[in-house]
């Protein structure tokens, strides 16, 4: 952090309605020279502030073309680092609080990445047979591996896409860190659940025998999501034996179970998209992150449209809302101040590969 930076300390103890002002103040004083790009999971009180929203694949597009000197990411870090990754040398990529991790992103680091590589090379040849596939929730030197080995990123809105692609370069795909998205997606190409074995990373060889791996089509990667974990089939047949006429639509990162169970299963763009555009008057459970099932509540209660959350307990992404209006007002007033915090850089070789693979993924998506 600058020497003369502002501290945060001077933020931690203030009111949200007086940093919604001061927000508002600093975004007016840095117009066009700073953008806030938000995900859809962000709480709302950030998320009111916000110049872009959208999905992972979206916020790609939109982090990718924009022309502000700051993009001041109101997500997790991955993002931040995706964001700084597209764009231009010129512009600082910045997370307002660098704890806004990913649990998810976490479950694969590179050394078991790479372990994992040298363990499937004891039998077949990864750089021949295996196109590794990492999921945008993951790291930057994770997206940089799958570029230096012939990879490629993907998210819930293109997986399946995204597979095809990689199917075509090679015979069999590593995906990580999701094995829930991986193995829907590999089930709506019609793979059967026994060619999608999980890798465990914590298992000599994943815990598979030689005779799996050579038969496996995707090697999923023992990872989820804390939050789309919690989402249960109970709580579907429970909506169904109470409103039978309701309908359901899950995201990709829940279980199997609970995906096979919904009426439709989809990205977070997928999800809004599919609700807006349904009959008025209709009712859904939606396994999703808790602020935005509220927020499309909400939004859609004009059209009569109910909105039911899956899960009987709370579900957010709490590192996400690490993110706060203290944390958002003291990094906009830090750059009203000409002072940079909380800058996201990745380094210069690492960029490049991973630059790779987004544009891959990029590409395959129009």
């Amino acid at each position: 952090m600058p020497a003369n930076a502002i501290d945060f300390e001077n933020f931690e103890l203030l009111q949200d309605e007086t940093c919604a002002q001061r927000i508002t103040a600093a975004k007016e004083k840095l117009g066009k020279h700073a953008v806030i790009l938000a995900h859809h999971y962000q709480r709302a009180d950030v998320y009111r502030h916000a110049d872009l929203t959208g999905d992972s694949l979206k916020l790609s597009y939109l982090a990718a073309k924009t022309d502000a000197d700051y993009l001041v990411f109101c997500g997790v870090h991955f993002m931040a680092e995706v964001a700084d990754i597209l764009s231009s040398a010129e512009q600082i990529a910045i997370l307002p609080d660098l704890a806004a991790g990913c649990s998810m992103a976490d479950m694969a680091n590179l050394s078991k990445v790479e372990r994992a590589w040298r363990e499937l090379a004891e039998i077949l040849d990864p750089d021949e047979v295996i196109t590794p596939v990492t999921y945008i929730n993951s790291s930057a030197d994770l997206k940089a591996f799958c570029g230096e080995h012939g990879g490629i990123v993907c998210t819930s809105s293109n997986a399946t896409k995204i597979l095809q692609w990689s199917f075509a370069q090679r015979e069999k795909v590593l995906f990580f860190p999701d094995q829930h998205l991986g193995r829907w997606s590999g089930y709506k190409l019609d793979l059967p659940l026994e060619q999608m074995p999980v890798w465990d990373f914590d298992e000599p060889m994943g815990g598979l025998t030689e005779e799996q791996i050579k038969k496996a089509k995707i090697l999923l990667w023992k990872g989820h999501c804390s939050v789309h974990q919690m989402f249960q089939p109970q709580h579907i047949l429970r909506f169904r034996n109470q409103y039978p006429e309701g309908l359901v639509i899950s995201h990709p990162e829940c279980s199997f179970e609970v995906c096979k169970a919904s009426d439709y299963v989809g990205s977070t763009e997928f999800i809004i998209n599919t609700i807006r555009e349904a009959k008025a008057g209709t009712r859904w459970l939606v396994g999703t992150e808790l602020n935005l099932v509220g927020r499309i509540a909400e939004e859609f209660k004009s059209q009569e449209k109910i909105i039911q959350f899956m899960s009987p307990m709370v579900c957010m992404c709490s590192t996400m809302a690490r993110i706060d209006p203290q944390h958002l007002a003291w990094s906009l007033e830090n750059l009203v101040a000409g002072n940079v915090v909380n800058q996201i850089k990745v380094p210069v070789h690492e960029a490049k590969l991973a630059r790779l693979t987004l544009e891959r993924m990029l590409a395959v998506s129009k």
